[in-house]
């Protein structure tokens, strides 16, 4: 094996070597992982245009989405870019998510006023919450009992509206 003292720049190049194929390594691991970020499968699918930026007409079909899109449109254009677009979506979810939150709330709030009231027969009553809106559904003994759960329902706060599915026995 020969030293380095016989080919003094062998070192050097090596060295150099190593730090270009390093640097090359470095930036393919780097545009892979751009790339990986750019491709966004829903974004591409709701750019109907194909100009790499959704405008809030792009978006209106998605349910609850501007509020979302308008929050996360940072600088203001109209328009979301891809990482906008990721920022909104995650926004969006929050939003989804806390409205399953609130509706258990409703649920349980529903729930417990009817169980408070003596007249009824709560128990044959069940209730469901979707966005604000109540159904009770099941049976109760009279007309009477089933005004009254409707009343009591559309008294707790949070409801937006009550929808009748009660029979009666």
């Amino acid at each position: 094996m020969k030293s380095n003292r016989a080919y003094p720049r062998t070192g050097v190049r090596t060295r150099a070597m190593v730090l270009a194929v390093s640097a090359a390594f470095c930036a393919a691991g780097a545009i892979a992982a751009d790339d990986t970020r750019n491709n966004n499968p829903k974004f591409d699918g709701l750019d109907k245009n194909h100009d790499g930026v959704l405008t809030m007409d792009e978006v209106r079909g998605i349910r609850d989405f501007p509020k979302a899109f308008t929050e996360a449109d940072q600088n203001k254009d109209g328009k979301l870019d891809r990482d906008e677009f990721i920022k909104a979506e995650s926004i969006h979810e929050r939003m989804i998510a806390g409205k399953y939150v609130s509706d258990s709330v409703i649920t349980a709030k529903v729930k417990t006023a009817l169980l408070k009231d003596s007249a009824l027969k709560s128990l044959d009553v069940s209730v469901e919450t979707l966005g604000g809106e109540v159904l009770l559904s099941g049976f109760v003994k009279d007309e009477g009992q089933k005004a009254k759960a409707m009343k009591v329902a559309s008294s707790v706060n949070g409801v937006a509206s009550v929808k009748d599915a009660l029979l009666v026995r």
